[in-house]
């Protein structure tokens, strides 16, 4: 039976041992993976390679993980797993401040890595169906574009994940939603997150978009003001 061609993982990561380790899982899941040794080189290959999925080590030597995150977030909405050795919620939660979708603690098995990766693609992939503009309050959610218009008529486009998660709100504005019902609906039941992972992208998208009519039910979730 012939292995299907899922597309490339860049894999930023100083240790050649757990880079040789997931290219043999990525071979068997149909993936190239290509191995970038640090921060730099990433970027470079980031740039040439165009990859479906970054796999990224937050303990970089000279640039870290946090700021190659960061500086692939100001030019790409690919999918970032952060690969880290801290097992503190900090930082799991900066990792996901600047952009990253997932988090796998090390050490990690290399099946879990997989599954985390064929998720986040797989929610990437999954467009909002119709309408393809939600609009509320005065604010316009498009599908299409994958974009945001403001009332006063400034464009933005979140991450990815982002714009999942205010799509999911816009879609059922006025509803109170629960951050367990928010991590199902946009990250998927086989997230393995906190539920203040929610509240990170809750606040990263209120700083985007100043005056986006999301409010808090404290104790209970998010609601989008209809």
């Amino acid at each position: 039976m012939t292995t299907p061609n899922r597309g490339t993982v860049l894999l930023i990561e100083d240790e050649a041992a757990i880079a040789d380790l997931l290219r043999l899982y990525c071979e068997q899941e149909g993936f190239r993976l290509i191995h970038a040794p640090n921060g730099e080189r990433g970027l470079e290959a980031l740039r040439e390679r165009d990859p479906r999925a970054v796999l990224l080590d937050v303990g970089l030597p000279g640039m870290d993980g946090i700021e190659v995150c960061r500086r692939i977030r100001a030019v790409s909405d690919v999918p970032v797993i952060m690969l880290t050795a801290r097992a503190e919620e900090v930082d799991k939660i900066v990792g996901l401040e600047v952009g990253a979708d997932d988090y796998v603690t090390k050490p990690f098995s290399p099946r879990e890595v997989m599954a985390r990766v064929k998720a986040v693609l797989r929610r990437a992939e999954e467009a909002p169906r119709v309408p393809s503009v939600i609009a509320a309050s005065g604010w316009e959610v498009d599908s299409g574009r994958r974009e945001v218009r403001s009332p006063a008529g400034a464009v933005v486009r979140p991450t990815a994940r982002e714009f999942d998660l205010l799509w999911y709100l816009a879609e059922n504005r006025g509803l109170v939603l629960s951050r367990t019902q928010i991590l199902e609906a946009v990250w998927g039941f086989d997230y393995l997150g906190e539920t203040r992972t929610v509240d990170v992208h809750v606040r990263q998208l209120r700083k985007k978009l100043d005056g986006i009519p999301i409010t808090t039910d404290w104790g209970v979730g998010y609601r989008f003001e209809a």
